[in-house]
Parts: C-alpha cells; structure tokens; sequence
C-alpha cells in the first residue's frame, strides 16, 4: 500500500464512527413502531432500544445509506471550518524568538567533526555547500568583530586552522598575521598536513618570500594594469604629482620599459631589478640634447629590428613628451 493511501485511511478512520452511529440513528427510526411519523417519533425510545440492543450496526440500505452520508456531512463540516480556521499562536504575542539549542544547529553540521567550520565550543557549520537537504544550505562568510585581546585569533582563527585535518574537504587557507605569531604558531602543524606554505611579509623582508608580478603578466593589457598599479602606489604629494600631463608622461616611460622587458628580456631578468637598472640607465643631459643613454640605444636597436613592436612605439610617444618639456 502507498503511503499517501495509507496516510489517507488513517487520517479518515474516526470517521467510521459516525457512519455507525448515523447508521444506527436510521435503524431507530426504522424500528420505531407507528405508520406515520408523528407516531415514530412519539414511539422514538423503544425504537432506540432496539436499535442498539446489539453493538453491530444495521445492514439494511437505508441505514448504511443514512450512516455514510451523516459522516460525508461531519466530515465536510470539519473541512470547512479548519479551512477558515484562524491560525492563532497563543503564547507567543511578544514574540516566537529563543535561544537556539543542539537540536536546532544539528541540521546545519556534519556528522565527522573534521568537515566543519567550528564557530563555537558547541555550535558548527558544514564546509558542504551542497548537503543532502538543500534548504540546510548556508552562507559560508563569517564576520567576527571583537576589540584587541577579545580571542579573535585565539578562538576563531585557530581553530578554524585545525580543520586542516578534513580529508572530505580540502581547504586552503589566506591568513593576515599581524602580530606575525600565526605562521610560527601554526605552521608545523600545515606542514604535517603536506600544506604548502607561502609568506608575504611587508615589515621583515628577510622573513618574506618574493613575488613577482612580470610572471603573471600574459598581454599588453596586463601590462598597462601593472603600469596603473606602479603609479597608484608611487604617487607622491608634489606640486606636479597630480597634473595629467607628468602622469601620462610616466605613464608611457614604465609601459615602455616593461613592455621591453616582457617581450624581450631573458626569464630570469623579468623583474623590478631590471626595471630599475634601466630607470638608473636612463641619464639626460640639459647641455647635449643629442646625448643618447644605453636606454635609448637599446630602444633605437629594438626599432631597426621591429619598428611596430609596442614597446617602441610607447618610448616614442614618451620621447615627444620629453620634447614638449624640453621646449616649455
């Protein structure tokens, strides 16, 4: 049997009680002595008496007839009014809201501890962001606000660098130290878990691992977005720092410079040291406007070799700017 049908026959089994009854209404009135009904129903208790001297109910048509049709109508009834019934939460007129307990956070975790992002002593959430019941899936992001000293990094971040342990879950972690305790507190642990394991530190450079933005650069737009980056952070408080014409002028100086190194410089000298050499290479002489510095020499070779190549036509543009200067 389906278990909507069967639902269904439990839900209508009280039911049967009032087709006996009704049924055994019918036979009272059937068996109550008279012709007519003014006598019957001056005659109604003995037919009562004999309708329920005996529990079975009465098989006669009428009877059945009458007994299913008084339930359909109980039935209807009771339909009816639950329909527009009006749904009162007696008990909560200040407010349904309560301190969640074990039951209620137990839908949201994860039965191996390990796969969990631990939030309190008691109370975790699943790093499962598809569970078995969609409707238990949650927002991973968590905002922890707390003064100096409070346990942020104590009560939250470590133990959320434990789980490193999940097999189910492999996580990688992006951690800000500043106190620079995390990486010496931590880190043996990460290692244990084969955890690779990468420091940028701004303050001790000795302590710090290097990055290096020439090895992400992939076209000539990546090279404008390290050239906006370069002037955004050099940006000092001078008179002329902020007028369009030195900036554009900077511009196309580093846009040159790096895209001559991009495209024609060995692997290993893709970096700011030599851009560096190259800006300290490139000398100008206020008394010899025709003095050439090796910088320009190099781009003068690159231009007899490849006169469209884009990083001559920026130390170009860059060289008519020098010019207008000069001529100012």
């Amino acid at each position: 049997m389906k278990p909507e049908i069967k639902m269904l026959l439990i839900l209508n089994l009280p039911y049967l009680l009032f087709v006996w009854l009704f049924d055994k209404v019918g036979a009272a009135v059937r068996l109550s002595p008279g012709a007519d009904a003014s006598a019957k129903l001056l005659h109604l208790g003995d037919g009562f008496t004999a309708a329920f001297s005996s529990i079975a109910p009465s098989f006669h048509p009428a009877d059945l007839a009458l007994g299913i049709a008084g339930a359909v109508i109980v039935r209807l009834i009771i339909y009816t009014k639950g329909k527009n019934a009006k749904k009162y939460r007696r008990g909560t007129e200040y407010g349904s809201a309560r301190w969640g307990g074990a039951d209620d956070i137990k839908p949201y975790t994860d039965p191996v501890f390990e796969n969990n992002i631990p939030l309190t002593q008691t109370e975790r959430l699943t790093m499962n962001s598809r569970p078995k019941q969609p409707k238990y899936a949650r927002n991973k992001n968590i905002l922890v606000i707390g003064g100096s000293g409070s346990g942020k990094t104590r009560f939250f971040v470590k133990p959320s660098l434990m789980q490193c342990t999940s097999k189910d879950f492999p996580t990688s972690y992006i951690v800000t130290d500043p106190k620079g305790t995390l990486i010496l507190e931590t880190g043996k642990m990460l290692q244990r878990y084969k955890y690779r394991i990468k420091v940028l530190n701004t303050i001790n450079f000795k302590k710090s691992m290097k990055y290096n933005p020439f090895a992400y650069l992939r076209s000539e737009k990546d090279i404008l977005k390290l050239v906006n980056t370069i002037i955004a952070n050099t940006k000092g408080d001078g008179e002329k720092s902020g007028e369009d014409f030195w900036v554009k002028a900077e511009k196309l100086y580093y846009t040159a410079l790096i895209g001559y190194i991009w495209y024609e410089a060995p692997e290993d000298e893709k970096n700011f040291t030599t851009l560096l050499e190259m800006i300290n290479a490139s000398e100008a002489r206020e008394d010899d406007e025709d003095f050439q510095n090796p910088v320009d020499l190099m781009f003068e070779r690159l231009e007899e070799k490849d006169p469209e190549h884009f990083a001559v036509k920026q130390y170009k543009k860059y060289k008519l700017a020098a010019g207008d200067i000069c001529s100012k």
